[in-house]
């Protein structure tokens, strides 16, 4: 049986090279990569805006690194009297890297819902915020954040963009490596997986074992019409990886 990554790279290659390392098949599938936004020179108003103490939040290891690489052409660096968060171990650990600066995460589950619990996110009146972010998502963020109190601004400091996919053709590729395993970690991709596969094999696709990141994924792959759904609490690689090295084979 065999796990299919759907994840942008280099992650999905990561991980499948760990999985192999512990005798799983696996093969990588992006859906989409990611590149500089058109909008990134906005990137050095938006923190010229932030007071001392205000609040920076990247989503994803994308958006710290690929800030920071513009950052670096600009001949700048990240101001040390702000505060640094981020959505996820793995993007915390990213983020402190480049910014030299203590990063706070959620120590628990990588999603937003878990975030916005963090201590740091209740009383927000009069602070101001810039969330790091590619080309949309991430709404619940900026619409909770704003009621209470802050003020937030997007920084769109990457684009997400699709490569262009046969779905038939994937499906039946899935299919003769008896892809058994889903591992996905983003609602976006999911619905485009699920718009890629042709109707014919949404049946064979539904009963694959599903392992998303959140339980908000999770609930959107039911609606979806997935049966077996494991929410791992991470999009980390280290967190799947152990997942699905303590699972055993699932039937076709």
């Amino acid at each position: 049986m065999t796990v299919v990554v759907v994840r942008p790279n280099p992650e999905a290659d990561n991980l499948v090279t760990q999985l192999h390392k512990c005798g799983i098949s696996a093969l990588a599938q992006p859906l989409l990569y990611c590149q500089p936004s058109s909008q990134i020179s906005t990137l050095i108003n938006d923190l010229s805006w932030l007071k001392n103490g205000d609040f920076v939040i990247s989503v994803s290891a994308h958006a710290a690194n690929i800030a920071h690489n513009y950052l670096q052409t600009q001949s700048m660096t990240w101001p040390a009297h702000l505060r640094y968060f981020a959505i996820g171990k793995k993007t915390a650990t990213v983020l402190q890297s480049v910014t030299q600066c203590q990063v706070t995460t959620p120590q628990t589950h990588s999603d937003s819902e878990h975030f916005l619990l963090l201590p740091e996110m209740q009383n927000l009146r009069g602070r101001r915020i810039v969330i790091l972010r590619g080309n949309g998502g991430r709404e619940l963020l900026y619409d909770t954040l704003s009621d209470r109190g802050a003020q937030v601004h997007y920084c769109e400091v990457y684009q997400r963009t699709w490569h262009s996919l046969d779905g038939a053709k994937l499906s039946q590729q899935w299919q003769v490596h008896h892809v058994s395993k889903i591992v996905i970690t983003s609602g976006e991709q999911l619905m485009r997986l699920c718009q890629l596969i042709p109707k014919k094999d949404q049946n064979w696709l539904h009963t694959r074992q599903l392992f998303v990141p959140s339980s908000r994924i999770a609930h959107q792959a039911k609606q979806l019409g997935f049966i077996h759904i494991f929410t791992v609490g991470s999009a980390a690689n280290a967190a799947l990886l152990t997942t699905l090295s303590t699972m055993g084979p699932s039937d076709d």
